[in-house]
């Protein structure tokens, strides 16, 4: 090296000017690092908040109700009489007694007060029975000594006396207030109930063995808007048991008959003038019941036992197409025998009293007890609940009426409900159920996590089944057999199919897809046969050609000759399609798999998801597994081939062991897409929560629940939620299985990094 050379890099490396340039690059190489690890902390914070949100938002789904004592006050009317029913309006500002000797007896809850009396008509008779026609239009009917029955309503006048808003409970007679006779003696038990037409009526009298059931028609007044009840038809049924409890479902087709030892005559009432007994059954096993009362929607008995249980019974359809009684599910509350049970009015939700004293709030659908309180150790004479269900009075048996304040916004959701099978009412067996909402009031939601769990995996692995084998195998002949030049156009080629948007890719999937593929079924499935031995022979008689044909095509090109190769053989697959129908499948595959086969079909299925999805997954997938082949080291496929292997030998034994962590993650990153998919699976799917294996029937995602239901829930409801808690699933499930895919990556990478 020359002096003049020396001094020039010693004036480089030396002074200030060099000094200023090192504490530049010292700075900007501070600044990346700092701003490197801002953002990779930032990231990670993003993904916690992210994780601390949807807790934040799932965690009250499983927090217990509050209950807390908001007044109490000496009852209404005193203790003389019995308590027969409580009626409080849905502000919880007043309420309404009565009592067996037909008194309605008025009350301030906020004041703590009474506030007015009335005497139902009774007419010098007294009430012997009384039943809730209808709990959700406050309806009662009470059954008199004189053999009449007496059909009562009662709710609330508003008015603003010195500006003040004031609530008054009132009492009126949809049917007069004359009572309607019935029988010619004591009605002892009494079932009422009315419809847009009719009313259905069950009684017994007192020692009598017949049950006597009459139908009434409405009659509107032409003068007036009153209503009055003809009778129309009567019947009767002969009883072997001793009636302690007489019911009628909501529609008056079903009528219960209870004695005290828990017996039970479930009796077939819709020809009012023929009943029909369909069984006896027990309702208890080595114990008695105490209480029995309707859940909403009065089609559940819900039967307290002395021994502190509460038992849930309905009619399941049976094979024969024929109902029987089915007992469904037990809540142990303990604490001495159940003496009250009073329901929600909106939801499947009850309250339950027992002799220790204890108020417990109960969940039949979740098979949840959301809270209890200690009211009274002496006991507890009668309950009922607020209209919103957030609220409940509690009637002492030291004549205390106790008002409670209820917080229990999400009793409907326990982890047994989201993810075990469910019997709901009307279904003839357990099952995992997704329903979110219905127009009926007394609908029981149904919020099953795993049709929608079972979908998104359904989805995956269909979509996976497809698009691996396509991707996988032509990102190896890409990477390694085919040629530089073609190769160029080839990869970006693929590539660019990942930026078609998805939802057009299920427009098309719906919409022509699935028609096409339902009445071309045969020919779809032929292509699987005939694609894949069309291009074995197809390469066979390559190889039979004569050696100057073959060398004017490269190698790294030939695959370019398929392309036409595969058109062919998939559109002669498709023309089988008539004559393979017509040949094995009577003319009609759709119709033999599903008459012949009992196969449910269903145009917009798996299959039809299976190749649009597996479409869109291909290009992620092809993308990573060729760039993780084809940067496998040159000095390994080389020392191989030097060393005499073939080809393929050097791809089996080489390159594939030392990609295979990408093609690994390949596989990993499509599966994660499929599994987070929304628009294809939304579209072309059938959108059908169910839990099946059946490749021609549709299935629901986590993913697309979640696009079809959200802008719908009511912002804070159970409803949202689960939307919610569903989300977090999908986190979760994808943060599970790329924890996996690196872990594994990680130790194929150690195991072939010596290569």
């Amino acid at each position: 090296m020359s002096r003049s050379v020396e001094n020039a890099l010693d004036k480089a490396l030396k002074g200030p000017a060099f000094e200023k340039r090192i504490k530049r690059r010292n700075l900007r190489d501070y600044l990346a690092k700092v701003g490197i690890s801002v953002g990779g902390l930032g990231i990670i914070g993003a993904v916690l908040l992210i994780m601390f949100f949807l807790f934040y938002v799932v965690l009250p789904l499983f927090v217990p109700a509050s209950i807390d004592k908001h007044h109490q006050f000496a009852l209404p009317g005193g203790t003389a009489e019995k308590t027969l029913y409580y009626g409080i309006d849905e502000y919880q500002s007043s309420g309404v007694r009565f009592t067996n000797s037909g008194q309605m007896y008025g009350f301030d809850l906020e004041k703590a007060l009474a506030t007015s009396q009335e005497q139902l008509p009774l007419n010098g008779a007294s009430i012997t029975s009384f039943t809730v026609v209808n709990e959700l239009q406050s309806l009662l009917a009470f059954g008199l000594s004189s053999g009449e029955m007496l059909i009562a309503k009662y709710g609330y006048k508003v008015s603003y006396p010195n500006n003040v808003k004031t609530i008054t409970p009132e009492i009126t007679y949809p049917f007069g207030e004359e009572p309607i006779e019935i029988a010619n003696g004591s009605v002892d038990y009494l079932g009422v109930r009315t419809s847009d037409s009719e009313v259905r009526v069950v009684y017994k009298q007192k020692d009598s063995a017949q049950i006597e059931a009459k139908l009434f028609t409405k009659v509107e007044s032409m003068l007036s808007d009153s209503i009055t009840l003809e009778e129309d038809t009567s019947g009767s049924f002969v009883s072997n048991l001793k009636t302690k409890w007489l019911f009628l479902d909501s529609m008056g087709r079903n009528l219960y008959n209870i004695n005290a030892d828990g017996m039970i005559e479930y009796i077939d009432l819709t020809d009012v003038s023929e009943p029909a007994l369909i069984e006896t059954v027990s309702l208890v096993e080595n114990d008695k019941p105490s209480t029995i009362h309707f859940l909403l929607g009065d089609y559940s008995l819900m039967v307290g036992t002395e021994k502190g249980q509460v038992l849930q019974w309905f009619p399941v359809r049976q094979a024969d197409n024929t109902f029987k009684l089915q007992f469904i599910r037990s809540f142990d509350i303990g604490g001495g025998a159940i003496t009250n049970i009073a329901i929600e009015k909106a939801r499947k939700g009850f309250a339950v009293s027992n002799e220790a004293g204890e108020f417990h709030l109960m969940h039949s659908t979740a098979e949840r007890d959301v809270g209890d309180m200690m009211i009274d150790a002496k006991g507890i004479s009668a309950i009922a609940m607020a209209p919103r269900a957030n609220g409940a009075l509690v009637e002492t048996n030291n004549g205390q009426l106790v008002q409670l304040m209820i917080e229990n916004e999400h009793p409907d959701v326990s982890l047994s409900s989201l993810w075990g099978k469910v019997w709901y009412e009307g279904y003839e067996e357990p099952s995992y159920t997704w329903q979110s909402s219905s127009a009926s009031s007394d609908f029981e939601p149904k919020f099953s996590l795993m049709p929608l769990t079972w979908g998104t995996i359904k989805a995956a692995l269909y979509s996976m089944l497809f698009a691996v084998p396509i991707a996988i195998l032509a990102a190896i002949y890409t990477a390694f057999f085919m040629d530089k030049q073609t190769r160029q156009w080839v990869k970006p080629s693929v590539e660019m199919i990942e930026a078609l948007p998805t939802v057009i890719l299920g427009f098309l999937a719906g919409l022509w897809l699935a028609p096409y593929m339902e009445t071309h079924l045969p020919g779809f499935f032929s292509i699987f046969i005939i694609v894949p031995f069309g291009i074995i022979l197809f390469g066979y008689g390559w190889t039979k050609l004569p050696k100057a044909i073959r060398q004017k095509v490269s190698v790294g090109r030939r695959a370019v000759l398929m392309i036409p190769v595969v058109i062919f053989l998939g559109w002669f697959a498709m023309q089988l399609s008539t004559p393979i129908e017509n040949a094995f499948f009577e003319g009609d595959m759709r119709h033999w798999l599903t008459y012949s086969a009992g196969i449910d079909f269903d145009q917009r299925n798996a299959m039809v998801i299976g190749f649009a999805m597996g479409f869109a997954l291909i290009p992620t997938i092809f993308s990573v597994a060729e760039d993780a082949i084809y940067n496998v080291p040159a000095y390994l496929v080389n020392g191989s081939l030097a060393l005499g292997a073939s080809g393929w030998q050097t791809l089996v034994g080489v390159v594939l062991p030392t990609a295979s962590p990408g093609i690994f993650s390949a596989i990993m990153l499509g599966f994660g897409r499929g599994v987070g998919e929304t628009m294809i699976v939304l579209m072309a799917s059938g959108n059908t929560p169910l839990m099946e294996t059946n490749i021609f029937e549709g299935m629901r995602t986590l993913a697309a629940n979640l696009a079809v239901e959200m802008p719908e829930a009511e912002v804070a409801s159970s409803h949202y939620r689960v939307l919610f808690l569903s989300g977090l699933v999908l986190f979760i499930f994808t943060f599970f299985f790329n924890t996996i895919a690196e872990v594994v990556r990680n130790r194929m990478r150690r195991k072939y990094g010596s290569l």
